[in-house]
């Protein structure tokens, strides 16, 4: 499986559709979903991350030592970010 990021990659984006499609969609036929409101911080967080995660593989057809520590470090900042506020 070495230099197989686009598999990776389809594998990652695949996975994550069907789970918030399939499976919340399944849970709802059971019983159904209120959503009470959305945490902006959280979304606007998530939508930054996937933007810079776009570009980082728009760029290259490798992420690079000094991205992969940039985009684990962002996810430590947001993983502090929700144990503490």
């Amino acid at each position: 499986m070495r230099r197989q990021g686009d598999i990776a990659v389809g594998n990652v984006v695949g996975s994550n559709i069907f789970n918030i499609l399939g499976i919340i969609g399944a849970s709802s036929i059971a019983a159904p979903i209120h959503i009470e409101n959305i945490n902006w911080i959280d979304f606007s967080y998530m939508t930054a991350l996937f933007i810079g995660l776009w570009v980082i593989i728009q760029k290259g057809s490798c992420i690079t030592r000094r991205e992969g520590s940039l985009l684990f470090s962002s996810y430590i900042v947001y993983l502090c970010y929700l144990l503490y506020f």
